[in-house]
């Protein structure tokens, strides 16, 4: 079976959607975050103690934008995907890694320095800066739903916008709701409103509750 490593509201929530998606039967282990300090036997899992984590018997993955993909053409035969023929296919694969490497990225520095670190090592100067940069880096994903498009690309829903998305729930979590612009506001509540997606967090929180886990995100 499928087993994911998955800290609640973590990046990790993108293959979880994902898994959801799919229909797919998976094992769900709930981490405290983060989870290389916290429990350090995950280690033994992934030395770099982060997630996500998917086990798939041999296969190993830990790129929370690669992981969805790799379940839909592997378990999906491409459903929620665009094929290599398609006119939007190279926009398709620009979008799944611009969500983690483009947007992602400066809302994990504005956690460290923000919340994580202790009271001594906190920076607010430079949270803020990276708070700023992640709201700049919005512009292109406002401008493509300036046509009040439902999805990224191909016309259809896909991993891209799961991909994409997380960016935006992490932002409304920790804040940043009221300084998404409004054409990512309305595509972040509409796709919030998913089967998949509602699927997703109710067994998030079911597992961390039986797991005896609490969310830090």
């Amino acid at each position: 079976m499928l087993t994911l490593w998955h800290c609640e509201n973590a990046r990790s929530f993108r293959p979880l959607w994902a898994l959801e998606e799919l229909g797919l039967e998976y094992e769900l282990k709930m981490l405290p975050f983060p989870p290389r300090f916290l429990k350090k036997d995950y280690l033994a899992e992934n030395p770099l103690g982060t997630i996500p984590l998917l086990v798939d018997g041999d296969t190993r993955m830990t790129e929370s934008a690669a992981i969805p993909h790799y379940l839909a053409m592997k378990y999906g035969n491409g459903r929620l995907t665009l094929a290599p023929d398609h006119p939007e296919y190279g926009a398709y694969l620009n979008w799944q890694h611009h969500g983690e490497a483009t947007l992602t990225f400066p809302q994990t520095i504005w956690l460290r320095y923000a919340q994580f670190e202790p009271d001594e090592r906190k920076q607010p100067g430079v949270a803020e800066d990276y708070k700023l940069w992640f709201l700049a880096r919005l512009r292109m994903l406002e401008a493509v739903l300036e046509d009040g498009r439902d999805y990224l690309v191909g016309g259809q829903f896909t991993m891209a916008d799961i991909a994409v998305h997380y960016a935006l729930f992490l932002a409304a979590r920790i804040g940043m709701r009221d300084d998404l612009p409004p054409n990512c506001l309305r595509w972040h509540d509409a796709l919030r409103a998913r089967d998949g997606f509602r699927a997703a967090q109710t067994r998030q929180t079911s597992d961390a509750t039986a797991q005896g886990v609490k969310a830090a995100i």
